[in-house]
């Protein structure tokens, strides 16, 4: 990682209490993700989104001029954590803005967000009960001198007549393990059949009747969490669900400030023990939690974006963000578990979906799959809005998919007052006559900030009270008193000092609008691209599906309004939540699913907006509320005529 540059020097980080020892001249971003102490840094660590603020209380610093502190804070010892260096033993306050509330995410608030499975078919299981690795109960008939069938032979006998005439092998050790187990067990055992491909792997054999105790965990590595869930595999019940917020968000809150970090500090390694560390400390949650024996989970699936699934592998990642954005692979054969750290039976399997692309991952090939786009008759668009903005339009004949390049803004990154969909964060706006602004706060806390649809709510919101314009420009024709001057930088005022639950008013600047338009306008661009691309228009799109987190709690006709969703009837839209994490549930417990999943993948055909000059066309076109061509969006237009006369839509 970094070199030595110095003699050490301890750092102490309040309010945790953590002690580390680093060279002097190292950071304290460094300094802090070397001690496990997680800072904000959406940049990470280029000095350019002043996210990591920290308070140096005790102890000597040096740091590079930076236009991202006040006055005030730098005489109150306030400095940028990633451009900070220390001269001496520092005692370090995080302060609450800097830290992440809550490493593990209990699925009950804010955990559900993340976590939140909704049928999208009408059945708990689409598929037919297959498991990618099941148990079966054998009781064999002892060799005799009428039947000396050998020892591993008749253990494959036993198999086919359950499972029929399918191609089946062995590993080594069960092959000098079986003659003495069987035997032991009085020819009563149980074989666990793993998926590899077309053939059937004996992973383990165990003495007696444990068919009852088969677990596997899927996995939803999210850019910002990681969301688990512990499934029985006889039975297909969902046990529990847990979630955390993905570890490697110190290196930077997108993949591609990771890959950036990893390559600059060769880190990779470390990226890797990250997710991993995740997912076993998620894992490590259910053993405790219910009880259940490690041996006994045998299979891991995991659904994600191309990077994420490179980084949980230990794969090169760096073509991924270099052109001709190449990834090492997006077939990847199942492997043990161990082989990468994942600590379950030591036998047990990971099976990695595939995905399509370098930015097409397996949580859009999962999520195809789980609202059955595969036998969709009419015309669907599949929208995932995260920490990326993918796009899939199609149906059982057809698919094409593109990623939006739109950037976290609607998760919160790289807007004054942004933040993620966590307690305190105002997800609902309401702008009212007389200056009024209603809201509502997630887990109903004091308002510290807003999430994406809050966010989202704001632009849809300021644009019907004529608070801006349709190019995004505050208007101080308005007469809105919330309006005011900073730095000369135009603001509107959402929350007053008083009414917060921060040490300043909650606002959304010129500069942030006009970030969240061009985030927008990625999306509906790329739509429009594609739209294009097939000779067809919006009007033949018959079913619009969004998933992810930032989906389940959308107002649509405000997404509608400023122009992210196109103007087609809001009962044709749909949320789906969590699709990824349905997906792979699904193909864990379903060859069939898994099957369709690897289909879809193939059938999905990429459509390439690097370097597109349709796309920075229609993206300059959308670059307005809700488009430069209203008459695309009709019903919008009537809603602004009403605003324009005085009321509200």
């Amino acid at each position: 990682m970094t070199e030595s540059v110095g003699a050490p020097c301890k750092v102490c980080f309040l309010p945790d209490d953590v002690q580390v020892e680093v060279p002097r001249g190292e950071t304290i971003l460094a300094a802090a993700q070397k001690a496990k102490v997680y800072i904000n840094s959406i940049c990470g660590g280029d000095g350019i989104c002043g996210k990591c603020k920290v308070i140096v209380q005790k102890g000597d610093i040096s740091s590079e001029p930076t236009t991202l502190l006040t006055r005030e804070e730098i005489q109150q010892n306030v400095a940028l954590a990633c451009l900070a260096r220390i001269e001496s033993d520092l005692e370090v306050l995080v302060p609450e803005e800097s830290r992440l509330e809550g490493g593990k995410i209990l699925l009950d608030e804010d955990g559900e967000r993340f976590g939140a499975l909704v049928s999208v078919t009408g059945e708990d299981f689409a598929f037919r009960h297959n498991p990618l690795i099941k148990k079966l109960h054998l009781e064999l008939t002892p060799p005799t001198m009428q039947d000396p069938t050998a020892d591993h032979e008749r253990l494959y006998d036993a198999i086919r007549r359950i499972e029929g005439n399918i191609e089946m092998q062995t590993g080594y050790q069960i092959l000098r393990s079986a003659p003495t187990i069987l035997r032991e067990s009085d020819w009563n055992v149980t074989a666990t059949i793993a998926r590899r491909r077309n053939i059937a792997e004996v992973v383990q054999i165990e003495p007696g009747d444990t068919s009852q105790r088969n677990f596997g965990i899927a996995v939803d590595i999210g850019t910002t969490t990681v969301v688990t869930y512990l499934v029985d595999l006889e039975t297909s019940q969902t046990i529990d669900s847990h979630a955390k917020y993905n570890s490697q968000m110190q290196y930077g809150e997108d993949y591609i400030k990771r890959i950036i970090y990893a390559t600059n500090h060769d880190a990779f390694d470390e990226m890797q023990r990250s997710i991993v560390g995740d997912i076993n400390d998620l894992i490590q949650a259910f053993v405790e939690e219910k009880k259940t024996r490690i041996g006994d989970i045998t299979a891991v699936v995991c659904a994600g974006n191309t990077a994420m699934i490179h980084f949980l592998l230990g794969l090169d990642s760096t073509r991924i963000r270099s052109e001709p954005y190449v990834p090492t692979a997006n077939f990847v054969p199942p492997i043990r578990a161990a082989e990468v750290g994942i600590r379950i039976n030591h036998r047990g399997l990971l099976y990695c979906l595939p995905s399509v692309a370098a930015y097409i991952g397996s949580d859009i090939t999962a999520g195809a799959a789980a609202i059955r786009l595969d036998q969709a008759e009419e015309i669907c668009l599949f929208i995932d809005i995260g920490t990326n903005g993918e796009v899939v339009l199609g149906n059982k004949d057809w698919m094409i998919c593109c990623s939006a390049s739109a950037g976290p803004a609607f998760e919160g990154q790289g807007v004054t007052h942004g933040m993620r969909a966590a307690a305190g964060a105002i997800e609902t706006i309401r702008i009212l006559p007389g200056d009024k602004v209603e809201y509502q706060t997630i887990g109903h806390r004091k308002p510290k900030g807003l999430c994406g649809s809050g966010l989202l709510d704001c632009i849809a919101e300021m644009l019907c009270a004529g608070v801006i314009d349709r190019s995004g420009t505050i208007s101080l024709s308005s007469g809105s008193k919330r309006i005011r001057e900073r730095d000369d930088v135009y603001e509107y005022v959402i929350v007053p000092k008083d009414e917060s639950g921060t040490d300043s008013d909650i606002v959304i600047t010129q500069s942030d609008i006009e970030h969240l338009i061009r985030s927008k306008a990625a999306v509906y661009a790329a739509l429009s691209v594609q739209l294009e691309s097939i000779s067809m228009n919006v009007d033949q799109i018959n079913r619009v599906y969004l998933a992810g987190g930032f989906g389940n709690y959308l107002n649509v006709r405000n997404a509608i309004r400023i122009g992210m969703l196109p103007d087609i009837p809001t009962d044709h839209i749909r949320f789906v939540g969590n699709t990824a994490a349905s997906g792979a549930k699904m193909a864990l417990l379903s060859n069939e699913a898994f099957d369709t999943i690897e289909k879809i993948a193939r059938q999905m055909t990429y459509l390439d907006l690097m370097g597109n000059n349709r796309f920075m066309e229609e993206f300059v076109s959308a670059s307005f509320l809700p488009h430069t061509k209203i008459e695309q969006f009709p019903s919008v237009e009537r809603d602004l005529l009403v605003c324009a006369q005085g009321g509200r839509p």
